[in-house]
């Protein structure tokens, strides 16, 4: 399989809720392929069906029609089975667990992997990076918004997953930090990852290889770029 092979591809979903008396067409016949290599930004209003479309392919929620395509190097046929090593979510609400320290919250997918010890050393390198290594004896109600946020991005990449859903994750980020965690997204993606991120910070819409326009639940090409070298 190609470094830069579709890890998973989408053909014709569609997805609806009530909201009241409202139906609600989150998805009308999206398709997308998320390649190797690529940080593709997912850009649009609020409610336009991003967050939903990330919740279909991490497993979260469930299609009325469409279908979902794995690579079979992500090592399942349907995204709910899909173990944290080979994809990762950073949902918008955080998801951190209050009783746990920033640091267990990082090494998460390791404990659920069976593999805590190894990942120690990568944990600490990555809260250092994000600037919350010396969070790490602290519970996530006692670190700001972003801080948990960064914590979050952490957890996410612990593993090296084949495929990062991020959604929002600059939400709670200057600038600066807002690069910081780019940079970490690029790298992953220069080694064969697929990055695909829900967020209205122009800095990712700049920088990714792939920008797609949601709205109304319906996607489109927004703009295309070449994607980083893999090293």
């Amino acid at each position: 399989m190609s470094r830069h092979g579709a890890l998973i591809t989408a053909t014709g979903l569609v997805k609806s809720f009530r909201r009241g008396a409202e139906t609600v067409h989150a998805l009308r016949g999206v398709d997308l392929s998320i390649n190797r290599g690529q940080v593709v930004a997912l850009i649009g209003p609020s409610g336009s069906g991003k967050s939903t479309l990330l919740n279909v392919l991490c497993g979260w929620e469930q299609v009325e029609a469409g279908e979902l395509i794995l690579d079979e190097t992500l090592g399942a046929s349907e995204p709910e089975d899909l173990p944290w090593g080979r994809v990762a979510l950073v949902p918008q609400a955080l998801g951190l667990l209050e009783e746990l320290t920033i640091l267990d919250n990082v090494l998460m997918p390791a404990r659920l992997s069976g593999g805590v010890q190894p990942m120690i050393e990568p944990a600490a390198g990555l809260m250092a990076e994000f600037g919350i290594d010396h969070l790490a004896a602290r519970y996530p109600d006692q670190v700001s918004l972003g801080e948990q946020q960064r914590t979050a991005v952490a957890r996410a990449l612990l593993l090296k997953p084949m495929v990062v859903l991020a959604d929002e994750p600059s939400a709670h980020q200057d600038a600066g930090w807002s690069d910081v965690l780019f940079a970490a997204f690029t790298r992953l993606a220069a080694q064969g990852c697929a990055c695909l991120i829900a967020t209205h910070n122009p800095v990712v819409w700049e920088r990714a290889t792939t920008v797609f326009a949601m709205r109304d639940g319906e996607l489109s090409t927004h703009n295309t770029r070449p994607a980083p070298a893999a090293h």
